[in-house]
């Protein structure tokens, strides 16, 4: 059967226990309202909203009814949102829990059950296997309630906070000379995006119309992820051709924020860490009081530097905004390398795309006004913490319990040695305490590789950086050939280590 994974449910449409179908959702919803009467929150309200995917508006509705005829107040979300709607309806209205119907950026043929709680943060253990134990004991039939939609104001009252974050963040640049290339990527986030820009005023927005209207199929893309190859090829042609300023794409869900830049060698799009150091240097400009920022064990270890340089806090968390949302006290910003942003987490504490759109925007404005750009502001970076350069290799394997497998393998057999150089190996199943995880680290002098099975698709991770020191910009183009060798030793090595490598 389908178990809680990251932050609910996730898996194929189709019949049975291992498949996302009514049944399976119809039994979530009741194991989660038994769970939250055993913590006394029954009565309290609950937020449902939905994705375009297949079977998500069935799926929505079973769930809003089932937790009605439980005894719990239910907004159910007219129309299809971006994840971070309901994050933010939860938190905004003391909601007990939200439950998004959505699989994210997911292949078409998936959906899933999305669970938050109390204060908006995502679902974090013991509450998913407590709620497994709920779900067991499910006895049917199970009774539901009809509950007619509501809560449209919500997306309104959403949207006016993200419209106050250019002002919140300080950014003086001029909003209408920057030209941005947008797409959704047949996901719910492009209306929303628009409407966002044009209230924190940006007018000049060009959209890729064959990926702008919601479609469960996914058509011109073969994964729906700003991160696979070739998924953002026709936002990046369409910001050369209106000579554009930025280029942003949001996944399915809109709940992550890839951006693409023009440069030397034509547009492309920027690495999660290189937008993520990029937004937290904006958020820090405003001097928040004792501020923390935080990221992943995955990520690039710049944001540790740029804190340090800054002098504020850094935590550093477990991989997913489960961990994040939770880094400490004092957060302001967050962000994990697959392109993952939460610039405002006092109103949406998840990752949220269309936020971290306007951030982006507003930032490439602020620098345009000095005559910068963010690529400008990447190689000051570099200049002042050294050249941090990274990649990713996935591979995709028949499952998860693969990928778990080909870990285990590493784990009991790992190399003293990759691309040349002695490596020290870090086990942190073996870890006590908070950062115990299934995740193996190599870290060499000039470079380090995170391995860990994906908590959410049949694939090994690979997360790959090279490190630096750079005398002056004038070094930077050697120095950035260097690193993109030594970023290819380290990818055949990843590459080699698949069953079909």
């Amino acid at each position: 059967m389908l178990r809680f994974g990251t932050a609910g449910l996730r898996g194929p449409l189709r019949d049975g226990p291992d498949g996302m179908n009514v049944t399976t959702v119809s039994r979530a919803t009741a194991g989660l309202a038994g769970w939250l009467r055993g913590r006394c929150l029954g009565g309290g309200q609950v937020v449902v909203g939905r994705d375009a995917r297949h079977g998500s508006a069935e799926f929505a509705t079973a769930t809003a009814e089932i937790c009605a005829a439980a005894g719990f107040p239910v907004t159910l979300l007219p129309d299809p949102v971006p994840t971070p709607v309901v994050a933010f309806a939860v938190r905004e209205l003391g909601a007990v829990a939200g439950v998004q119907i959505t699989a994210s950026h997911n292949p078409p043929a998936d959906n899933g059950y999305k669970v938050y709680l109390d204060g908006g943060s995502q679902l974090l253990a013991p509450a998913d296997t407590e709620i497994e134990q709920c779900i067991e004991q499910v006895l049917e039939p199970i009774a539901r309630q009809a509950v007619s939609p509501s809560g449209a104001e919500l997306v309104d009252r959403y949207l006016a906070r993200i419209a106050e974050l250019p002002a919140a963040l300080g950014g003086p640049g001029e909003r209408a000379a920057v030209r941005i290339a947008l797409t959704p990527l047949h996901g719910v986030g492009g209306e929303l995006a628009v409407r966002a820009l044009a209230a924190a005023g940006f007018d000049d927005v060009h959209v890729v119309d064959e990926q702008f209207a919601p479609d469960p199929d996914f058509p011109t893309v073969a994964f729906p992820n700003p991160e696979e190859p070739g998924a953002t090829d026709l936002l990046l042609a369409l910001a050369q051709r209106v000579d554009a300023d930025v280029a942003i794409a949001l996944d399915p869900d809109a709940d992550r924020c890839a951006v693409g830049l023009p440069g030397p060698r034509g547009w492309r799009m920027l690495r999660g860490d290189e937008t993520g150091v990029l937004l937290a240097d904006y958020v820090l400009r405003t001097d928040p009081a004792d501020p923390l920022v935080a990221t992943t064990i995955v990520s690039s270890r710049l944001l540790s530097k740029l804190a340090a340089a800054r002098s504020v806090r850094y935590a550093e968390t477990l991989t997913g905004f489960k961990w994040l949302a939770r880094a400490g006290d004092g957060l302001v910003y967050a962000y994990e390398e697959a392109i993952g942003h939460c610039v405002d987490p006092s109103t949406v504490r998840d990752k949220d795309g269309i936020s971290a759109a306007v951030a982006t925007a507003d930032l490439v404005a602020l620098l345009k006004s000095q005559g910068r750009t963010l690529l400008d502001e990447l190689d000051s970076y570099a200049v002042e913490f050294g050249l941090h350069a990274g990649d990713q290799v996935s591979l995709r394997l028949p499952d998860q319990a693969a990928a778990i497998a080909l870990a285990a393998a590493l784990r009991a057999d790992p190399p003293d040695e990759i691309a040349g150089t002695r490596v020290k190996f870090t086990d942190q199943s073996q870890v006590r305490g908070r950062m115990r995880t299934d995740a193996l680290i190599f870290d060499a002098d000039d470079f380090r590789i995170v391995i860990r099975p994906s908590g959410t698709e049949p694939k090994l991770k690979c997360y790959l950086e090279v490190f630096a020191p750079v005398a002056d910009r004038a070094a930077l183009p050697q120095a950035r050939t260097a690193a993109m060798a030594r970023l290819a030793e380290l990818a055949d090595f990843c590459g080699a280590l698949s069953p079909a490598g």
